[in-house]
């Protein structure tokens, strides 16, 4: 017997999904597609198999031929994008071409859009606004209250369903919300959901954490899996249950099992950051922060004044990128930053000494660095970084890191700065100070 190829053909096909993302713009790298993670995160909440995402660009025919392909193997479509009135707007037309389907104009939706555009009389009977009316015969309206153009719930084939979006944003997740959702989960959903927790890892590798945890990864339900980002690593558990409560008494065992292996290395969940975590702890202290930095030119105090609440623990910051700057207002003798070089354990060390005087901060972090691409030598070379943290009783901890010279100049920044935080959040988790 030939082998069955075909990845969708064992599964429910009541609830295999795509994702359709329509616009010559995300093609062209213009915009980030942001939609269609977001709609695979609903999808996941609502215990969907979704196994594809697509992208095609503004042409007719190229859309119809793949509406097509696709209404042949999965039985329910999303698409985003293409509903507004230009001529590049083609989404409803394409899904009608499809499948031999005349449009027909709604009244009501024509109406409905003179009256959000608030005048009436100015708008002509032949607008170009109207293209946003049509619609096939039998097709559900989705109304979209944030905008001029509606989308549709369409069952073109008694197995297969379409339901369009507008590409911006706001208006699909407006749209989700109020009909799409509910929609979905009546026709699509077997009251099974998709539930994760996300542990969040700093100081280790992807693959060191893969590497002990391996009997893990091959689980069923829940699953694991992991995951890096620059200067972090994601274990993601996912657990398929009758309700939430369900999927977490399933993740809470493995959840405990992998916080047991890393004990240090974990920092947070779902979305905690290392500097919300810093932020947290800092506010049940009651303690205060402060920044000199030269490499990182004030991203590390942009990462800590993103966080809600910062203002409670966060003093402000030096952003002592010349050496004039660090001996005129940090204080760091010229004889160190002759003898030693800016980038050094004792100016950096010297940097914290300064800013903590100078702002009168429980704890300070220092950081100086070469972040490229230029600026390099054989006894510094690019990517080596000093950070000295300063604490309240003036006990100074000294970090040095060599990244890799490979790296671009904004990912030794962001390394360097996840080091400060991970290294002050070390410090704090070992009650030193």
């Amino acid at each position: 017997m030939k082998a069955n190829l075909n990845p969708l053909s064992n599964t429910n096909p009541k609830k295999t999904v795509e994702v359709l993302s329509i616009g010559t713009e995300i093609l062209l790298g213009n915009i980030v597609n942001s939609n269609s993670q977001w709609i695979a995160e609903e999808l996941s909440a609502l215990g969907l198999n979704h196994f594809r995402q697509t992208t095609i660009g503004d042409n007719l025919n190229r859309i119809s031929n793949l509406i097509t392909e696709i209404s042949k193997r999965s039985s329910l479509l999303i698409t985003t994008g293409g509903l507004g009135p230009t001529p590049d707007d083609l989404t409803t037309e394409a899904i009608a071409k499809a499948f031999n389907n005349k449009l027909q104009e709604r009244e009501y939706i024509w109406n409905d859009i003179k009256k959000k555009l608030n005048n009436n009389s100015s708008i002509n009977e032949n607008s170009i606004l109207k293209k946003q009316c049509l619609f096939p015969e039998d097709a559900l309206i989705i109304n979209n209250p944030r905008g001029t153009a509606p989308g549709m719930i369409w069952k073109p084939t008694k197995e297969f369903t379409v339901m369009t979006f507008p590409g911006v944003p706001e208006e699909l997740k407006e749209m989700w919300r109020e009909s799409g959702r509910e929609y979905i989960n009546q026709n699509f959903s077997d009251n099974k959901i998709f539930f994760s927790k996300t542990l969040k890892f700093a100081g280790i590798g992807e693959s060191k954490i893969a590497e002990e945890i391996n009997e893990l990864l091959s689980m069923r339900n829940p699953t694991v899996a992991p995951y890096a980002n620059i200067g972090e690593v994601k274990i993601r558990i996912t657990a398929k249950a009758k309700n939430n409560s369900e999927a977490k008494r399933i993740i809470q065992p493995i959840k405990e099992k992998i916080i047991n292996k890393f004990p240090t290395f974990v920092f947070g969940e779902d979305r905690d950051t290392l500097a919300s975590v810093i932020v947290s702890e800092l506010s049940y202290r009651k303690q205060s922060l402060a920044f000199a930095e030269s490499c990182t030119g004030g991203l590390l105090s942009s990462f800590i004044t993103s966080i809600p609440g910062s203002s409670k623990v966060f003093k402000g910051s030096i952003v002592a990128y010349k050496n004039e700057i660090k001996n005129s207002i940090l204080n760091v003798p010229n004889n160190l930053l002759v003898t030693h070089g800016a980038v050094s354990k004792e100016v950096a060390q010297s940097m914290a000494i300064g800013l903590q005087k100078l702002l009168k901060s429980d704890w300070g972090i220092a950081i100086s660095g070469i972040a490229g691409p230029e600026g390099g030598t054989k006894e510094k070379p690019i990517g080596l970084v000093y950070i000295s943290i300063i604490g309240p009783n003036n006990k100074i901890h000294n970090i040095k890191k060599v990244y890799n010279p490979i790296r671009n100049r904004i990912d030794i920044q962001r390394l360097s700065v996840n080091e400060c935080l991970n290294s002050l959040r070390l410090i704090l988790l070992s009650n030193k100070d």
